[in-house]
């Protein structure tokens, strides 16, 4: 998950669950030199769109602990971290975070789209919710794209 990882980073480094988002957007542009100014920007829509942070007030704010992200020694992030991710994307990496195995999720997955005959998406979130996997976010996102 280096979303989840990458976020963490400004957070830690200041020792804080609350940053006013200029510093998250210093921390991750000027501090790491990982992105630009508007790529961090782009990252804080990102993050809040998948849960991981809320806006308040001009303050980015976690909604994690980020003590608890496990931040590899020579971290840095990938690009296609800044790629939105589809919601089957997004439920499958809920469904792996909630402890299912990877390969069983897709499996899970495949089989109630064969068997119902729905979409991708539509079956990952059945198979979410069959494993107590709060998906209601992704679930949205996945009914928006049905209806566009």
């Amino acid at each position: 998950m280096s979303l989840d990882v990458t976020v963490a980073v400004p957070f830690r480094q200041h020792g804080s669950t609350r940053l006013g988002e200029g510093e998250f957007v210093v921390a991750l542009s000027l501090d790491r030199d990982w992105f630009s100014p508007d790529q961090a920007k782009r990252l804080i829509d990102l993050a809040a769109g998948r849960g991981l942070v809320e806006r308040d007030d001009g303050e980015v704010v976690a909604t994690f602990d980020p003590a608890d992200v496990q931040i590899p020694e020579e971290f840095e992030p990938d690009a296609a971290v800044l790629r939105e991710q589809s919601a089957f994307e997004q439920i499958l990496d809920a469904c792996v975070a909630a402890g299912v195995e990877k390969q069983a999720a897709v499996a899970g997955i495949n089989e109630r789209q064969s068997r119902l005959g729905v979409t991708a998406e539509a079956a990952a979130v059945l198979f979410a919710r069959a494993n107590d996997v709060n998906v209601d976010d992704a679930a949205a996102k996945a009914k928006r794209s049905l209806a566009e």
